[in-house]
């Protein structure tokens, strides 16, 4: 008997109509549907009059009923998995589900849909060619500021999750470790109300001093400046000089030049210089 297949199915953030046609017939055709949430996820399906068996699957039962759905799947049978909504698999049990299937040589198939971590970062304004997904970030706040320190020369920009009652008290964070960078905030995405703040944290801060947060905020935050000196961490010292006498400066102001770029002393780039 062949194995069943695990679809991870994304559902909409905040629009009903933000599901896929792909998405919509998985769902119809599995044979179980496991759910982070089942009294929501039956308001989704009712919406598109899809009649599927539940089964609950979330952070506080995923060891037994993990282990259930992977028997199912053993058997043959072919199972739907969404979160509240969004991209199972990211910040949620579904991560767990996945390695489970994988060290049981089940097939998992991914059906591309909504998130709400790549709509915030694409309608952020800040730089997108490269990035990092930081999740939520520690509740105490100790804790939250030795991540916020690690954080100091990341020149990505950062996708952060952050709940209301969290959020100013994060911002705050932000700007004593990080500074005053570049930052969008984004809540109630895909929805009537969506709003983005688009700003330096302290007006972040500012605004949300006067306006209490409400609902699941997504963060991108600026990375750090990349420093001249960075662009030549790669290279050599005497490649570096090189490079400067190429460009039709004398080694004397090649020298010089290196110097106070990468921040070292003028007579070891001069020793450097003779070699």
């Amino acid at each position: 008997m062949s194995k069943g297949i695990l679809y991870i199915c994304p559902t909409p953030i905040g629009n009903l109509e933000d599901i896929t046609l792909r998405t919509l017939r998985i769902l119809k055709e599995v044979d179980l549907i496991a759910a982070e949430d089942t009294r929501r996820t039956i308001k989704l399906l009712n919406h598109y009059n899809i009649k599927k068996s539940l089964i609950s699957y979330h952070e506080h039962n995923k060891e037994a009923r993990g282990q259930l759905l992977i028997e199912k799947l053993n058997e043959g049978m072919s199972i739907g998995f969404v979160t509240d909504a969004g991209m199972p698999g990211i910040s949620d049990p579904g991560e767990d589900l996945i390695r489970l299937c994988i060290e049981e040589d089940i097939k998992v198939i991914v059906l591309p849909g909504p998130t709400a971590s790549i709509t915030a970062l694409v309608n952020s304004g800040l730089p997108t060619g490269k990035f990092v997904f930081e999740g939520f970030f520690p509740s105490k706040r100790k804790e939250r500021i030795k991540e916020l320190e690690r954080l100091k020369g990341e020149k990505r920009t950062m996708i952060i999750y952050e709940a209301p009652h969290r959020l100013l008290s994060l911002l705050k964070d932000i700007y004593e470790v990080l500074g005053d960078r570049r930052i969008a905030i984004s809540r109630e995405l895909t929805k009537i109300y969506e709003e983005t703040f688009r700003g330096c944290v302290s007006e972040g801060i500012k605004k949300f001093e006067f306006q209490e947060p409400k609902g699941e905020f997504v963060l991108i935050l600026e990375g750090a400046k990349i420093e001249e000196g960075d662009l030549f961490s790669d290279i050599s010292i005497k490649e570096h000089i090189e490079l400067y006498i190429k460009e039709g400066l004398t080694k004397k102001e090649a020298i010089k030049k290196v110097a106070e770029i990468r921040g070292i002393p003028k007579n070891l780039v001069y020793k450097e210089s003779l070699k």
